[in-house]
């Protein structure tokens, strides 16, 4: 059995910025606080949680005071940094400088645009942490387009400026925009901002080359990524032997059949190590 693993899968730089921080804080004091899952990785989570990180939810970080608390990669609201300064709270602020750039040019179409009551919109997933952050960027009040069902939603008299959210299919974007141009009337401005990370949209011809390589593809990424679910549709098209898990607990033997090759590729909130683990697993077993 030949198993391989893709070399350019795994972390982007604002993961792995963002876990070096919480490990750095952990050496220093034994603990720390994540506002929420420091990666979409459940298994990269509980290695750090048993480091002393402790993962709270947006109503536990609301009663701390005198601590301190981790921004991971995907940004916050405003309203987080106003409470932090407020009790006494030190923030280790991870946000990927991507999601940084991104917030700030929201702010500011949304400040250009108030007075033309012009309108913020985002293609992204309601209630994702970046999205909640984005949106916090126009005193939330985005208007957050999930599918081309939703541009219906836009007002076509008021000024548009497009964004999306990093980590969105670049394809689906470009549909988005050009389903929002439509809709616009005649002389009504649209401003479109590609705002794709090319940390996941510049793997996609890596990864279609990739999974054409082997007889199997196994992806390995957490149910909560949504780079992850973007990336594995590319695999599954290139590869129909493709399968997503998110440990090696879910691998099924019978997968295997007539397969001589395997190649191992993930997300990029996909650990090496967990990569590494399912390719043991697969040489302990068929090999």
């Amino acid at each position: 059995m030949r198993v391989e693993i893709d070399r350019r899968s795994g972390f982007c730089f604002g993961v792995i910025n963002a876990i070096k921080e919480a490990e750095n804080e952990l050496k220093r004091s034994g603990e720390l606080y994540c506002l929420g899952d420091i990666v979409h990785n459940g298994r990269e989570v509980e290695r750090l949680e048993k480091m002393g990180l402790k993962s709270i939810s947006k109503e536990e970080y609301l009663k701390l005071k005198d601590c301190k608390v981790l921004i991971r990669a995907h940004g916050e609201p405003p309203e987080t940094y106003e409470y932090a300064r407020e009790n006494n709270i030190e923030l280790i602020d991870a946000t990927c400088p991507v999601v940084i750039t991104l917030q700030e040019k929201v702010k500011g179409s949304y400040l250009n645009t108030a007075s033309q009551n012009g309108q913020v919109v985002i293609y992204g997933k309601r209630g994702h942490a970046e999205i909640i952050g984005l949106d916090g960027q126009t005193e939330n009040s985005a208007l957050v387009l999930e599918s081309l069902d939703d541009v219906e939603k836009v007002d076509p008299d008021r000024p548009v400026a497009l964004y999306s959210q990093t980590t969105k299919r670049i394809e689906d974007f470009h549909a988005i925009a050009k389903s929002v141009k439509e809709r616009m009337q005649p002389g009504v401005p649209v401003q479109i901002k590609d705002t794709i990370c090319r940390q996941v949209s510049n793997r996609v011809p890596n990864l279609q080359k990739f999974s054409a390589e082997f007889d199997m593809v196994l992806f390995i990424a957490g149910e909560k990524s949504s780079n992850g679910r973007y990336l594995y549709t590319i695999c599954k098209e290139v590869n129909p032997k493709s399968y997503k898990i998110s440990a090696i607990e879910q691998i099924e033997k019978d997968w295997f059949e007539d397969v001589e090759s395997v190649g191992i590729c993930g997300a990029t909130s996909t650990p090496q190590w967990l990569m590494e683990q399912a390719a043991d697993w697969i040489r302990e077993n068929f090999d």
